[in-house]
């Protein structure tokens, strides 16, 4: 059982305001609000106990830094690359079993949408 502390619930706060998985320094930063002297080591601590304790889980992209978000069930990503926000998609395509070669048996999959976020799309100037 971890010790609760300002830094950590600083940490949890950050992750559950979030509306999207965060960066580590993302974490920092919105945890600094509430804990100026917070620093990064205590985050990746925090981090991987939340990870270990199952409550946290990690988004991985090709060529990122990992994101942290709180477990929710399963769903997809959409990162903007204009941007490098990444959202999560609660929506899933279904079944790709009918796209493996006969024989395959899928037993997970992820799915990662790029584009343009509203901010981004909306910050083009017309």
């Amino acid at each position: 059982m971890e010790r609760s502390t300002k830094q950590r619930a600083a940490i949890r706060e950050a992750l559950q305001r979030a509306d999207r998985p965060l960066l580590a320094t993302e974490v920092l930063d919105m945890a600094q609000k509430s804990v100026p002297s917070l620093g990064i080591a205590t985050v990746y601590r925090t981090l991987k106990a939340l990870i270990e304790q199952e409550s946290l889980q990690v988004v991985e992209l090709p060529g990122e830094n990992p994101r942290f978000e709180f477990a929710h069930g399963h769903h997809h990503h959409f990162c903007c690359k204009a941007c490098g926000r990444v959202y999560d998609i609660h929506a899933c395509p279904g079944d790709f079993g009918q796209m493996v070669p006969p024989g395959f048996q899928v037993s997970d999959h992820e799915v990662t949408l790029y584009g343009r976020c509203a901010d981004c799309e909306n910050a083009i100037p017309t």
